[in-house]
């Protein structure tokens, strides 16, 4: 069990070319979306997934900071479970780009000695994801955090548009649970 801790922004434009960045091709379900039980397909790895915040737990309510389990699977278990999801898939391209140069000031940076080695090391990344149909044309770009003084303090990218963290009109949860209009 994990704390995932992450910030998600919309994006106002892309300044760069995304092609220069790795990148993974996701397709995911939800079995369930409150609680989020979801299973995904992340280029050739198949896994469970269990995300929501603790029955008895407060601190977390702001959606910043969701419990997590991860479960692996196979390919015939991912397709058998995935055949059952309710809604939409959510298909879409995950670009991992490095976090933006003035994401935390110096000071805090001093201050915060294992933060300052993940971003030196490149380990805080900003995960720009771009959907495919039935959703083409949204991008929405999370950055995840080792602590939540560090989500806090984090200086958005210039190219960033609106901070819609906890949000749940932006979660994949509720994606899969939109009515897509037929064109």
């Amino acid at each position: 069990m994990g704390i995932e801790i992450e910030k998600k922004y919309t994006v106002k434009e892309i300044p760069f070319n995304l092609e220069a960045y790795p990148y993974h091709e996701i397709e995911q379900g939800y079995l369930n979306v409150h609680p989020a039980i979801r299973v995904r397909r992340e280029d050739d790895i198949y896994y469970m997934t269990y995300k929501g915040t603790p029955f008895d737990d407060k601190t977390h309510d702001n959606g910043i900071g969701q419990v997590e389990y991860n479960m692996p699977l196979d390919q015939i278990s991912y397709e058998h479970m995935s055949a059952k999801a309710d809604g939409n898939m959510i298909r879409k391209r995950r670009y991992l780009i490095p976090i933006n140069e003035d994401a935390f000031s110096k000071e805090y940076m001093d201050k915060d000695i294992k933060l300052k080695e993940a971003v030196s090391k490149g380990e805080i990344k900003i995960e720009l994801d771009v959907f495919k149909a039935p959703f083409e044309g949204r991008i929405l770009a999370e950055v995840e955090f080792p602590s939540e003084e560090a989500a806090s303090n984090y200086n958005p990218a210039k190219w960033f548009y609106e901070d819609v963290t906890g949000d749940r009109r932006y979660s994949n949860s509720q994606m899969s649970l939109e009515k897509i209009q037929e064109k």
